[in-house]
Order: C-alpha cells, then structure tokens, then sequence
C-alpha cells in the first residue's frame, strides 16, 4: 500500500530503509521510496532486521508505524516501523550471509579491486613518433591484511628521417604486504623491482620490511606513515653491481576532492647506511576522476631520484602519463 492509495502486488525482494524493492508479474524488478510505503503484506519466509542487532523470519504484516512478524520459532514479534533497518527474501539473505562469510573467510582469490591504464600517443608523416604508457594495481584487502601488486611502463621513439631513436624506457613494479597489528599499527614487507635504460638500471632488486602507522583514517581519505629498512640491489648496463643496507622513511595518502575526484601521493626516502651521504628517493603522485563505473581518467606522476648514478647519467627520471583507467572488483 502506497499513501497516493496505490496497491502493488508482488515477491518483495528486499529493502534497506531507503527503498524498497519487489518483483511483479507485469512490471518486472519495481522500486519504491521507503517512505512512499504505508503499508507491506508477505508470504512466509521473510527476514526482518530491527535496531539491537535482532533478525526475525516470518511473515511481515506492516501497517502506518507498527510493524508485526509471525515467526514460527520467535512467535509474534512487534516492533515500531522505525526500528526496521532491513526486509529481505529468503533468496537475498542467503545472498546476505554468503558475502558476509567471503569477507570473514576470504579465499586469496576474492576481494581483489584495482585498475589497469592505459596511454598512447602516435604520430605520422615527416616525424614518426610512439609513445605508449601502461599501468596496473591489484589490492586484496581484509580486516587483517592487504596485499598490493602494481606495475607502470613507458616506452618512447621517433624515426625522423629513417633514423630510429628509443626516448623513454622504464618499467617499475612491485609487490607490498600489510598486516594489521592493531587497528591503526601494521608491520609491511615489499619488494620493488625496477629497470631503466636511459639511466642504465639493468636491475634494482629491493626487498624492504618495517612498521606502519594510520595517522588520520576518515571517510574521504588517510594518511599513513612507515619507518624500517631495505636492502637494494642494484645492476648497471657498465659492468657496475652494487648492495647497499638502507633505511626507510615514508609516508602515503589519499585525499576524496569530490564524489568522483580523488587525489593519491606517495613518497618514500631511502637513507644509504652502506654508503653515508647517498641516498634514494620514490615519488608516486596521481588524479582521478571517474566518468562512469568501471571508466575514469587519470593523471600520474611518478619520480625516482637516485644522487649516486653511475658516470654520465642524471640523477632524477620522472614519469608522467595520462589517459583512460579501467577499474575492476572481484
């Protein structure tokens, strides 16, 4: 029963205070506005969930601000309208619980959320130019740890005049593991593996451990602080193999501009304990706005400044790409 005196029949499928959904014959999946609904008459094998953490499952006789559930194990339940946070159907609680315990007991599998991005720029006629950007990030996150994966990669060249040259070639990725050691405390284990041709950078291998801190966790965003060490393995393209201990200082945030626009920076600082006086530098900054669901575009910047490079090679390279980002969710 609705307050215009409409009456609409139906399998009620669930609501949530808001809205309430239900199934008819002739319209098909139908939604209404919770407080359009002055009244509700079902079948048995409902769930009711009233405020105190109680679920109550019957048949759901409501009626102007009372609402009354005949259980066959609870017996007549009566409750006031404004206690009911949830109705839902036998089908959308089983549905209920089942996430509930992959949340509880997630296989390594589940849980996963992340992006890939993709940009490209070409060019033809007198000058011949590519440039391709790509980069991706998988997170599993759970009340006790979270996992990341991530990699970026940018290849550059030009043939002007039949003469090829190769201008950006660089790929960084990685793998950090997180876990909670009290709601704010964690302890972080990573490894970084990055290669750079125009810098010579064959190979830099750094595994890292140490400890964590949440130092502000809101609804729009956090920041997160970290202490520990690493040890960084380095091979250049000129014969030079170098392993270096290091400290590690950093810190990461996230900042929500807007409902679709967030803004994301990382920076870690590398103390050379091998070598006093040298030192590394990661920077990893990023927007992102999001232009449907699964569709956003995003704007990055990623730095790496090494003060000791190997003779005849700068110290700082810097990434910078823009273009379309794919999100996914298992």
């Amino acid at each position: 029963m609705l307050k215009n005196g409409d009456r609409l029949t139906g399998t009620l499928l669930k609501s949530d205070g808001k809205n309430l959904v239900f199934k008819s014959d002739l319209a098909g999946e139908v939604t209404v506005p919770w407080d359009a609904v002055t009244g509700v008459t079902t079948g048995p094998g409902v769930f009711v969930g009233l405020k105190g953490g109680q679920t109550v499952s019957g048949t759901l006789n409501l009626e102007g601000d009372k609402a009354e559930v005949q259980s066959g194990e609870a017996g007549t339940v009566t409750a006031a309208r404004a206690n009911v946070e949830f109705i839902r159907s036998k089908e959308q609680q089983a549905a209920y619980e089942a996430e509930i315990a992959r949340y509880r007991n997630p296989r390594l599998v589940d849980l996963w959320t992340g992006f890939v991005d993709l940009g490209l720029a070409e060019s033809r006629g007198n000058a011949i130019t590519s440039n391709i950007t790509t980069s991706a990030s998988a997170t599993r996150s759970t009340s006790r740890d979270k996992i990341n994966v991530y990699f970026t990669s940018i290849y550059a060249s030009s043939n002007v005049s039949g003469k090829s040259l190769v201008s950006a070639n660089a790929r960084r990725g990685g793998v950090n593991y997180n876990l909670n050691v009290t709601p704010r405390l964690f302890a972080f284990g990573l490894s970084d593996l990055e290669y750079d041709e125009f810098q010579g950078l064959d190979l830099r291998f750094a595994p890292a451990g140490g400890f964590g801190y949440s130092a502000l966790k809101t609804e729009r965003g956090f920041l997160n602080v970290q202490g520990g060490i690493s040890l960084d393995r380095e091979f250049f393209s000129n014969g030079t193999n170098r392993t270096s201990a290091e400290a590690l200082l950093g810190e990461e945030s996230l900042y929500k501009i807007t409902s679709k626009t967030s803004f994301t920076q990382k920076l870690t600082f590398y103390p050379n304990m091998s070598d006093t006086g040298s030192y590394r530098m990661n920077f990893d900054a990023g927007a992102v706005t999001a232009l449907w669901k699964w569709l956003s575009w995003q704007l990055t910047v990623s730095d790496r400044l090494l003060n000791n490079p190997i003779p005849g090679r700068k110290k700082n390279d810097l990434l910078f790409t823009t273009g379309l980002r794919l999100t996914f969710a298992r």
